[in-house]
């Protein structure tokens, strides 16, 4: 008896809420399918069902694609319960299908196109070996990914709130997200919040909210920068400023 006779192939097609099971034999041909829950209560049923398809003597071989995502929890119980566990390439399902005249798109025709790839390719398929830790990593780096887009949305509703506020906002400051832009837009969320407030003022608060970074300097350029705002007082020290062309909207 050739060794591939001695197994059934089973192919699973993973979902996130259930996963699909074809199983066929070494000739390929459909002995079966399980449809069954991805959650480990489900999976001790799920292998009861394989073992009603064996024939004494037979043994199931487990073909499944992601052993890292949806199929990690199926992966892990399988090995941990001494079954055969193989890792399928998506790439090889996938020229699997193509390789038909008619293309089809099922959930059962997924599974049984990796049941396929098993009985073909048994000896090159490398064994399923679900590792807490890449799992732990993958997790910390999607998570790492939804921040950053987060971030980048939160970036971008920054620049039109102050488009409409402070036309001349980016020559305020080379990071409009920075720690001493983000005190400035809260404090002063408008040009009319700054009415009555003196060049030595909005210096006093830049320096607190720079750690000493900024200078009378740069309440200047915020100054020069906003064509809008005029002077009330011609003092060196004591100059105040006033908002003619803004409205008094804030920031939302």
């Amino acid at each position: 008896m050739h060794k591939k006779q001695k197994h059934i192939y089973v192919g699973v097609d993973l979902h996130k809420q259930h996963h699909l099971a074809v199983i066929i034999n070494c000739w390929q041909e459909k002995l079966g399918e399980i449809k069954f829950e991805n959650k480990p209560s489900a999976f001790s049923t799920f292998l009861l069902d394989i073992d009603k398809l064996i024939d004494d003597g037979l043994t199931p071989v487990f073909g499944l694609e992601d052993v890292g995502g949806y199929g990690r929890a199926l992966a892990q119980y399988l090995t941990d319960h001494g079954q055969v566990v193989k890792e399928v390439n998506p790439a090889l399902s996938y020229a699997e299908r193509k390789s038909h005249v008619t293309v089809q798109k099922s959930d059962s025709w997924d599974a049984e196109c990796v049941a396929r790839i098993l009985v073909r390719q048994l000896s090159q398929l490398p064994d399923a070996k679900p590792h807490d830790l890449f799992w732990s990593i993958q997790q910390l780096v999607t998570r790492r990914n939804a921040l950053v887009k987060a971030r980048g949305d939160l970036k971008n509703q920054l620049h039109i709130q102050l488009s409409h506020h402070y036309p001349s906002y980016k020559k305020f400051f080379s990071e409009v997200d920075g720690k001493t832009a983000l005190a400035f837009w809260k404090q002063y969320p408008s040009p009319s919040s700054l009415d009555g407030v003196n060049v030595k003022k909005l210096t006093t608060f830049l320096l607190e909210a720079s750690n000493n970074t900024c200078s009378v300097k740069k309440a200047n350029d915020i100054e020069a920068s906003e064509r809008g705002w005029t002077y009330t007082e011609r003092t060196p020290r004591n100059t105040r400023f006033s908002s003619k062309k803004h409205s008094s909207r804030h920031f939302v």
